[in-house]
């Protein structure tokens, strides 16, 4: 199913939560809603479910106007931060229980229950209780329990924040193989940009209520429209230059002429940490401060332009270490200018 977005904002009073989203989310995908704590991001998912009244806009599944629906109309599964799970119940019953509101006969819910268990892997767990499971196993319930309506649109808030870094990746991995095997269309919140890179097929980048830039994942990556983007993603972060005399350096290395590009105000390089390579007869100048190991790469932290920098870089038929002088190179790609958030370069 398809969703859009048109024009939606959200104010509790005085106070703006979204304003003026409008975005299209593709059937059948996995998109991610990406952005700091407090963006946004979670009120434009209860805004989709229906658990929150959209101030202005309207949101249309497929063709269909749902913006006064209520949730229990919109064919929606939900998985939330907290599993929700009752206690009470086996991991059995915890799946199998929407179809028992929807007065759906014994023998029909169990038999889809113990399909859908099949599907996330916790089909040797029916008879167990939530308290007996692990914090993986318990969010494979949850997400078990919000598809065993086949909902023509799953919604997740946060759904890994509780697990540790192993299990993350884990379920990383799960949640995209359950929605590739299932085709539903997910939308994913998160703040983490690494499991929003990692999961999602596009990403909705968020930041004070607003949609910044959206599009493929590596769109976003390698071409950043906005200081905040440049900086949001990735992981070592974008190295941020902006000491004009560091700048001009720079500048003039990649043959970037500034007054060409009409650069105003402060003129800020971004520098993506693979960006850097040895560059022994025509590269800038730089001394090592550190090494850290990183598989066949290091990252290395440099003195750069009198500015501290974090660099990717193959040192291995190199016989460097901290205090080291070496000159080092800057690729185009992964280089980006910006003046007042604004990308020129």
């Amino acid at each position: 199913m398809k969703v859009q977005l048109q024009n939606v904002t959200k104010k509790y009073g005085a106070t703006i939560a979204v304003k003026d989203f409008s975005a299209e989310l593709e059937d059948g995908h996995l998109i991610c809603l990406l952005g700091p704590s407090g963006c946004g991001k979670s009120t434009i998912l209860n805004m989709i479910c229906g658990i929150v009244p959209v101030s202005e806009g309207k949101i249309f599944f497929d063709d269909k106007d749902v913006t006064k629906l209520p949730p229990d109309q919109r064919n929606i599964g939900m998985v939330f931060q907290n599993y929700a799970l009752y206690p009470h119940l086996t991991v059995l019953e915890n799946i199998s229980f929407p179809l028992e509101v929807r007065k759906v006969k014994k023998a029909e819910r169990i038999e889809r229950a113990h399909e859908i268990a099949k599907l996330v892997h916790v089909d040797n767990l029916l008879n167990r209780y939530p308290s007996e499971l692990s914090g993986g196993q318990q969010q494979r319930v949850a997400i078990a329990r919000a598809m065993i309506k086949n909902p023509a649109l799953l919604l997740m808030d946060e759904p890994l924040s509780n697990l540790d870094a192993r299990l993350r990746l884990e379920m990383r991995e799960e949640i995209r193989r359950i929605q590739k095997e299932t085709g539903v269309t997910t939308v994913f919140v998160t703040h983490d940009q690494e499991e929003a890179m990692s999961i999602s097929d596009s990403i909705l980048l968020m930041k004070d209520g607003v949609l910044i830039q959206s599009g493929l994942c590596q769109q976003l990556y390698k071409n950043p429209k906005s200081l905040f983007v440049a900086e949001f993603l990735g992981n070592p972060p974008v190295n941020k230059i902006t000491m004009p005399e560091a700048v001009k350096n720079i500048a003039n290395f990649l043959k970037c002429d500034l007054d060409k590009l009409k650069v105003q105000g402060q003129a800020t390089f971004t520098i993506r940490p693979e960006s850097f390579y040895i560059d022994s007869e025509n590269g800038l100048s730089a001394e090592i401060l550190s090494i850290s190991e990183m598989g066949k790469d290091q990252i290395v932290t440099l003195n750069f332009l009198n500015q501290t920098v974090r660099a990717v870089l193959n040192l291995e038929d190199e016989n460097l270490c901290a205090t080291s002088k070496i000159k080092v190179g800057l690729k185009q790609k992964g280089v980006f200018l910006f003046d007042n958030e604004e990308r020129r370069f």
